[in-house]
């Protein structure tokens, strides 16, 4: 191999007083969700006593379309023990999108302005399966873009996004569960649009970093999308355009990679100690704006599997699939679904199916592997893919830049396939593995190179 390069760039900050930091923050973030916990115990005990079972249900639904989901208990009910996941739950979330133009007689109709309906009964414009284990006290979402081509029971093949505008919440589950090999669905939520603002705006608003310039306009629904790149603190309005943005190259997808990012940077705020205050105006838009068959018990058991889960083991992942065509120019695009894949992820992450395909030797000769830079040093993009063909990764090639510089270099398991990425840090000596879709699309996986490969000792 050949010699390193040295580059012009400061020393790498002190180890000890970093470690004692983070220590206090730990202790800080201790405090602030246990005391979080307390509350949410205190207060979902007394609406266990109050109000119904299901108190956040907005939907009346038959016993037949109850029967879609699962009705076995998911919580322990211990007297005077808070309440607690017993199994794992897969719960399906829906974030909806109703216009006035969905809306049989609408006054606007003929003025050629839609604007935003406080309705459940639109296309579903995002669509998650989490997966919450209690065991390993892992999160596994996986998106569901709204172009996936499905077929729709009593409907023929359409985009999964209209399966609950055709059926409702139950028809959207079977769909979901159809696409997946059958998957069990436990429980649902189904959010609005301005419910989801209306969340963000009382969590005190998300950081992300918008990775470009991101405007738009929509005169027929009064959508102005107006972003800068960068670092930003979004409100609940300026996250929802960020959410909304769909007019770049990879159309839907590139939707579902910038949700991703915002449902991360979400769970960090929510996870601060100031967000303590704002419990009861949480509430407040939850209940105004949820639809969910989740009881009380279990949605107290869910907000304490939620405090004790870490960052790391929150894992993200897209669905399996390629363009039918253009993906973003064409109404008649979709999303085709990749039914080997999707039983591979399905078998590893929601226990669906066999898992001996998993556990196969990883061969690293068959790993695509992207790189993605975010140091501006070319020659450090170039020793890193030496580094990978030493290793036997021959099938690297180099994406586009990551738009954001990173200090810590990231591995992200594109498609799910965390034993790769995890192999891959082996090699490197370095990185943090994410299971998350954020990276290069066509990857397996997909390194985003940061200054700390610059700053390696020899």
């Amino acid at each position: 191999m050949t010699a390193r390069k040295t580059y012009n760039h400061s020393p790498p900050r002190k180890k000890s007083a970093d470690k004692k930091g983070r220590k206090l923050n730990r202790l800080w973030i201790g405090l602030g969700l246990t005391s979080l916990a307390m509350l949410s115990t205190t207060a979902g005990a007394l609406l266990a006593i109050t109000l119904s079972a299901t108190p956040l249900r907005q939907t009346q639904l038959t016993l037949e379309e109850q029967e879609v989901f699962r009705q076995k208990d998911a919580v322990s009910r211990e007297n005077l023990q808070p309440p607690e996941l017993t199994r794992p739950v897969n719960i399906l979330v829906l974030g909806t999108k109703v216009l006035t133009s969905d809306v049989e007689q609408s006054p606007q109709a003929d003025q050629g302005y839609y604007s935003l309906v406080n309705s459940l009964e639109g296309v579903s414009d995002t669509m998650l399966l989490l997966r919450l284990e209690p065991d390993t006290e892992e999160l596994t979402l996986l998106s569901i873009p709204r172009d996936t081509r499905v077929r729709v029971e009593g409907h023929g093949v359409m985009k999964i996004n209209a399966a609950n505008q055709e059926g409702g919440i139950t028809l959207a589950a079977k769909a979901v569960s159809n696409l997946l090999g059958g998957v069990t669905i436990d429980r649902y939520a189904r959010v609005n649009v301005q419910g989801v603002e209306k969340l963000i705006d009382a969590l005190g608003g998300v950081t992300v970093y918008v990775p470009k310039d991101m405007k738009y306009s929509d005169d027929s629904q009064h959508l102005y999308i107006d972003l800068e790149k960068g670092q930003q603190h979004l409100n609940g309005d300026k996250a929802i355009e960020f959410m909304r943005f769909r007019h770049d190259h990879y159309g839907d997808i590139g939707r579902v990679q910038r949700q991703q990012m915002l449902m991360r940077a979400a769970m960090k705020q929510a996870l601060k100690p100031s967000v303590l205050v704002r419990i009861p105006r949480i509430f407040s838009v939850v209940k105004s704006n949820l639809d969910t068959n989740l009881s009380v018990e279990e949605l107290v058991a869910l907000t304490r599997f939620a405090t004790k889960t870490e960052q790391s083991d929150v894992q993200m992942l897209m669905l399996p699939g390629q363009f039918s065509g253009n993906g973003q120019k064409y109404k008649g695009s979709y999303w085709l679904p990749n039914d080997r894949r999707i039983d591979q992820m399905m078998a590893k992450y929601f226990q669906q199916g066999e898992r001996s395909e998993q556990e196969k030797e990883i061969n690293p000769a068959t790993v695509r592997v992207a790189i993605q830079d975010s140091t501006g040093e070319p020659e450090a993009v170039q020793e890193l893919r030496q580094s990978l063909r030493d290793a036997g990764y021959g099938n690297v090639y180099v994406a586009r830049d990551h738009q954001k510089t990173l200090q810590e270099t990231r591995i992200v398991a594109q498609k799910g396939d965390n034993r790769s990425a995890k192999a891959i840090r082996e090699a490197l000596g370095m990185g943090e593995v994410r299971v998350e879709s954020t990276g290069a699309l066509r990857s397996d996986v997909t390194i985003q190179l940061g200054e700390d490969w610059l700053r390696r000792q020899d």
